[in-house]
């Protein structure tokens, strides 16, 4: 019985011995601070190497004035003596000037025994006021503080010119745009006319169809579409007959409504239009001596219905004088 009391009381003996050797500290990097400043609130834990201890973890405030910004950042180090240090950092701040005190806070272990905890001193932080103004303030009035006016940075430059750069390409552009819908307009409500007489562009067509040599190459579609075109054109501009967009019936119909007679040119530009269609829509392969007779009718046509300008007949100025007298 007394051996077990012995071993008792030497192991409570170690426990405190060991208990001893926990040290806790608890403090500001500085003790004085403005309102708004930031400072660290530093929990320092120092055991032996393999004593078990919880350290609770601070939350949302050290006091009702002091507030923790963010959680803490832990580290643990093994110093020589055998001894391990836990260091956690709290990142705080206070918005209300005053002298506090932040209680002790504290490790604790848990034995058979019960619960023992070890506390640090208490934390003291003074948070002041900015002074602005002199002491005799009521005695005295100040004008209003002016803006402060920043320096412009070379970014800000930068963006400035970016934004004038891009605003005058998109001016510049808008300009451009209603410029050509103007011009696009203008050349609509005045629509350019060609000077020649019709009967002057359809033998200037037929022309240079003819040195286009398109038949003798084997372009026979090619060659009556073309002759089509120049004629169906021809009786645009002469007879005031849309033909390019008629069919070879109702264009010689118009043609007879407004008073062309059935004779032999009637049959010549009847052959013309009816034998491009039959190329066109028919597949009909002429022989040589057909193309050019469709050739010679289609001159012929247009050369025998043209516009023939009567000139000026010149008076005789010395009998018109004569008469006077």
């Amino acid at each position: 019985m007394k051996r077990i009391l012995t071993l008792s009381i030497f192991i409570l003996l170690v426990s405190v011995t060991r208990a001893q050797e926990v040290k806790v500290t608890a403090s500001f990097d500085s003790t004085r601070i403005y309102i708004g400043d930031q400072i660290h609130f530093t929990v320092t834990v120092d055991i032996p190497v393999g004593l078990k201890l919880s350290i609770p973890i601070l939350k949302d405030t050290l006091n009702k004035h002091i507030e923790i910004l963010k959680s803490p950042v832990s580290d643990t180090t093994i110093l020589r003596d055998g001894r391990m240090r836990v260091i956690r950092k709290y990142l705080v701040t206070s918005f209300d000037s005053g002298y506090y005190h932040v209680p002790p806070v504290f490790a604790e272990m848990t034995s058979a025994s019960g619960i023992r905890r070890f506390y640090s001193d208490y934390s003291p932080l003074q948070v002041m006021r900015v002074k602005l103004t002199p002491p005799d303030t009521t005695l005295k009035i100040f004008d209003i503080v002016k803006p402060y006016k920043a320096p412009v940075t070379a970014g800000e430059i930068l963006t400035c010119l970016l934004i004038i750069i891009v605003a005058a390409a998109l001016v510049w552009y808008i300009i451009r745009f209603i410029r050509k819908i103007r011009m696009k307009k203008k050349g609509e409500d005045e629509p350019v006319i060609n000077p020649d007489p019709a009967h002057v562009i359809a033998l200037r067509d037929l022309e240079k169809l003819k040195e286009e040599k398109l038949w003798q190459n084997g372009e026979i579609k090619p060659y009556y579409t073309r002759l089509s075109e120049i004629v169906r054109q021809y009786l645009e501009n002469r007879y005031s007959i849309q033909s390019l967009e008629l069919t070879t019936h109702e264009t010689l119909n118009l043609l007879k409504k407004k008073g062309f007679r059935e004779d032999e040119l009637f049959t010549k530009l009847r052959t013309v239009l009816t034998g491009a269609d039959l190329v066109k829509f028919a597949k009909y392969k002429p022989e040589a001596a057909e193309n050019e007779l469709n050739y010679d009718n289609a001159w012929d046509f247009v050369s025998l219905t043209r516009v023939v300008e009567q000139p000026v007949e010149q008076k005789d100025v010395k009998s018109e004088k004569g008469e006077g007298a």
